[in-house]
């Protein structure tokens, strides 16, 4: 993976995406993501979109009653942060899948792992079966998210990519709405169960939309398959073991949870730095600082979400429904900033990763109040409302920026590159969450400061954004 510097490499590269994906001949009209050339593959792709942010919500505003309902609680940070565990292997072997045979089996795969993974959480009579299903569910996730980077980097010409992910946002506003009140009354109706059960059943629209519009995006090299990097994998699966431990032993508060904790950090220090782009640990400029902005952003903002329903229900005495309805404001701000990151010029995108941060550290700050005494918790809307704003114009352009440093030859990687560093930044900080809150909980209805705790340290974490987000655009060549 090499940084491409803003020059005459990156204008390169994007000529060559742009021949492969069929660039607009001079002075014909430009092509919009619904124009006939693309139409049925953007279809495809918000089919898959919808799948994964339906389930998102959906099983986000269930996750509180079904860890009650399998005596698991304490275990709450593990429920999300092993979809992210596994979701890192994944993320590797589907870049390097992608960038040696194309995007098919990694997409088609990860949603058949992704349907799998409810169905066993769904069934599962105790916790542990149940976070063994998030982790199959994460494998496929894994796997999706890289490969439709690669159809967008692939498919689509550089001046209609930035409204692709727009298009990717766009997709998460009807399950934003349904989704958490569908949720909600299900679970409280019919029981938990049924929310995870019934989500696989959504695959079919995916699989109908997407198969017939993949046989043409093949691996870019023309000389054959290229074989893949088993180096890279071992790492992947050595960093994904040590995040494993890095969670569980941050669950308990032991000599041997220590232990565990201390091996997990040993494994993943020289490990996850192969899986990341050079430099990308210290912000350089360019692609690393793109790369680092996603962790640091993503696990910022969702770990301090995957608290914040639990926060309402126990503190505050929410309904199911209610707390993810109140979460409902982010995804729908999501949408609206990554469509006006869509229609920003390329000259301004880099600012928008830098604005994002500020954002999203105004909106977890915001939701920190809700624990103060005398405060109303629905002070989250409003603050949810401005963080997700902060994602959309961020998260979109930092996939569009991504894109535009990558060699055709190394979208794959490079975005594998990007989803990993999401999840490092999701496991590490969830975990970091999950470690605090069992560490300062008193129980149901008293656990105000464990919450404070959690979401002022996600605050600090997104603050440095302040210092990476400058950092996104390249050294002038």
């Amino acid at each position: 993976m090499t940084l491409l510097d803003k020059g005459e490499e990156s204008t390169g590269a994007a000529a060559s995406v742009d021949a492969s994906a069929g660039a607009t001949p001079s002075g014909a009209a430009a092509p919009g993501v619904l124009t006939p050339p693309y139409r049925a593959l953007t279809l495809g792709i918000v089919c898959v979109v919808l799948l994964i942010a339906f389930e998102a919500m959906a099983v986000g505003t269930a996750m509180p009653d079904a860890v009650k309902a399998l005596d698991g609680v304490s275990l709450y940070g593990l429920a999300f942060s092993s979809y992210f565990t596994t979701s890192l292997v994944a993320m590797v072997f589907s870049g390097l899948w992608c960038d040696a045979r194309g995007p098919r089996v990694p997409l088609l795969g990860g949603i058949g792992a992704f349907a799998a993974g409810l169905v066993v959480s769904g069934t599962a009579q105790s916790m542990w079966p149940f976070v063994l299903g998030r982790a199959v569910q994460g494998f496929g996730g894994g796997l999706v998210i890289v490969a439709l980077y690669v159809v967008a980097g692939r498919a689509y010409p550089d001046s209609i990519r930035p409204k692709v992910f727009s298009a990717f946002a766009s997709a998460w506003v009807l399950p934003s709405i349904v989704g958490p009140p569908v949720a909600g009354v299900v679970t409280d109706n019919l029981g938990w169960r049924w929310v995870f059960l019934a989500i696989p059943a959504l695959v079919v629209l995916p699989l109908a939309a997407i198969v017939p519009q993949l046989g043409r995006l093949e691996a870019p090299d023309a000389d054959g398959p290229k074989r893949l990097d088993r180096g890279r994998l071992l790492a992947a699966t050595a960093a994904a073991a040590g995040a494993g431990l890095l969670q569980y032993g941050g669950q308990h508060l032991t000599v041997l949870g220590g232990v565990l904790l201390a091996a997990g950090l040993a494994i993943m220090i020289p490990t996850v730095p192969k899986l990341l782009p050079r430099g990308t640990l210290r912000a350089a400029r360019g692609l690393p600082a793109v790369i680092l902005s996603r962790g640091v952003l993503a696990g910022a903002f969702f770990a301090t979400e995957s608290f914040v329903p639990l926060m309402l229900v126990n503190e505050h005495g929410f309904s199911l429904t209610k707390a993810g309805v109140t979460l409902t404001t982010g995804a729908l701000s999501w949408a609206t900033g990554s469509w006006l990151q869509g229609r920003t010029s390329a000259a301004r995108r880099p600012y928008l990763v830098t604005v994002g941060f500020v954002l999203v550290a105004c909106g977890i700050g915001g939701a920190t109040l809700a624990v103060v005494p005398g405060v109303t918790p629905y002070i989250v809307m409003p603050a949810w409302l401005v963080g997700g704003l902060g994602m959309g114009l961020a998260m979109s352009a930092v996939g569009t920026l991504t894109l535009e440093l990558s060699a055709p030859e190394e979208a794959g990687g490079n975005s594998s590159a990007l989803q990993v560093c999401d999840a490092l930044g999701n496991i590490v900080l969830t975990s970091l969450g999950a470690a605090l809150f069992a560490a300062l909980r008193h129980g149901e209805g008293h656990d105000s400061r464990a919450f404070a705790v959690i979401y002022l340290t996600m605050l600090g974490v997104a603050l440095l954004g302040l210092f990476v987000g400058p950092r996104v655009r390249p050294k002038a060549a």
